[in-house]
């Protein structure tokens, strides 16, 4: 299934916020080697674990870590360097419209409150990612106006640069526990974050990329 350019997305999620030890993203944060070469760990970095109610691929979920913002000549910009999703549709149509090194995995959501729940990510029956959230009551507004999320991504030569603005509702969240295998994601696990947000009910759209060609 084939899914251009622009995506139009719906759902809840979590963003977790980190200042991540340069050391922790050169040994640990699975860095394509062109990520290697530009990161330096100026900014914090993010840990997203998102469930699309809707989007042009149908529902899915996903797990991804930024660790932070990429040298590309006098930009900084922010890069995906592992990402797992839990369709095939999304895999395929997240490396070819954006080149968002997207892999497939299994996700299970298991909601122990209306405030709080347990998600775990596996591959084979293997669970590699396992986390236990509680969510605060009290939401605010948030966007990408003030805080822009744009993405640089390698694709084949080329350098492909998306912007996408999102909105939603935040809360402050706790986390209660955490489980992280080094060998499938970066062990966020040994570190503490600066802060948790669960954001609900947000609208989020993925553009066409600028694309650089040859650039690499």
């Amino acid at each position: 299934m084939q899914a251009p350019p622009p995506w139009k997305l719906k759902g809840n999620g979590y963003i977790f916020l980190y200042h991540f030890p340069k050391s922790f993203v050169k040994k640990l944060g699975f860095l394509a080697d062109y990520q290697a070469d530009r990161f330096n760990g100026d900014f914090v970095g993010t840990v997203m674990l998102v469930d699309y109610a809707t989007s042009d691929v149908g529902p899915y979920h996903e797990l991804l870590f930024v660790p932070g913002r990429l040298n590309f000549d006098k930009k900084k910009i922010f890069s995906i360097s592992k990402i797992y999703v839990s369709s095939q549709e999304s895999v395929e149509n997240g490396i070819a419209n954006w080149g968002i090194p997207k892999e497939l995995a299994d996700f299970r959501i298991s909601k122990l409150s209306e405030k709080e729940e347990v998600v775990e990510v596996m591959i084979a029956g293997k669970t590699f990612f396992k986390v236990h959230l509680h969510k605060r009551s009290f939401k605010f507004p948030i966007t990408t106006k003030f805080f822009p999320l744009k993405l640089a991504q390698k694709l084949g030569n080329d350098l492909l640069i998306t912007n996408s603005p999102a909105k939603g509702k935040a809360s402050f969240t706790k986390l209660l526990n955490i489980e992280v295998d080094s060998s499938y994601f970066p062990p966020i696990s040994q570190l503490k974050p600066l802060s948790i947000l669960a954001v609900s009910d947000f609208e989020m759209e993925f553009p066409h990329p600028e694309i650089t060609s040859k650039y690499f």
